[in-house]
């Protein structure tokens, strides 16, 4: 009598693991992340300004970026700030473990004038001496 062979009345253990399962939920992730990924870097729509040549600044960490938006809305990389006295605090705030203190100002083009200059101004009151502004060379 033949032990753990099948068909004597013996059942025999099964030693292996079906990975079926397992790798259907992998792709079905894999699907997830590569649809949502792009959603996750969207960044704010602003119209800059466009000049026919302008030096990059190279920069050892993630530049502070002030942004104006078209309608006068003001944002801190992408934090809004809902009132221009608020600026100078936050900017501080955002540089305060930094040894650089360096921001860059992205306004869109159809912001008036006037309200560039204010946000310059808050800027300055933070006690911020390297301000860069933010432009796009023109499309061909």
């Amino acid at each position: 009598m033949e032990v753990g062979r099948p068909g004597n009345g013996r059942r025999s253990s099964m030693s292996q693991i079906n990975v079926t399962p397992f790798v259907d939920v992998m792709l079905v992730l894999l699907i997830i992340f590569m649809v949502t990924a792009p959603m996750l870097d969207q960044g704010v729509t602003v119209d800059l300004p466009e000049v026919a040549e302008a030096p990059n600044l190279p920069s050892k960490t993630e530049p502070l970026v002030v942004t104006v938006e078209k309608n006068g809305q003001l944002l801190i990389g992408k934090t809004r700030i809902d009132q221009l006295d608020k600026l100078a605090p936050v900017i501080l705030q955002a540089l305060k473990n930094r040894q650089d203190a360096e921001v860059f100002l992205e306004a869109d083009k159809a912001v008036p004038y006037g309200r560039v200059i204010e946000v310059m101004a808050a800027v300055k009151k933070a006690g911020i001496e390297r301000l860069g502004m933010i432009t796009r060379l023109p499309e061909e």
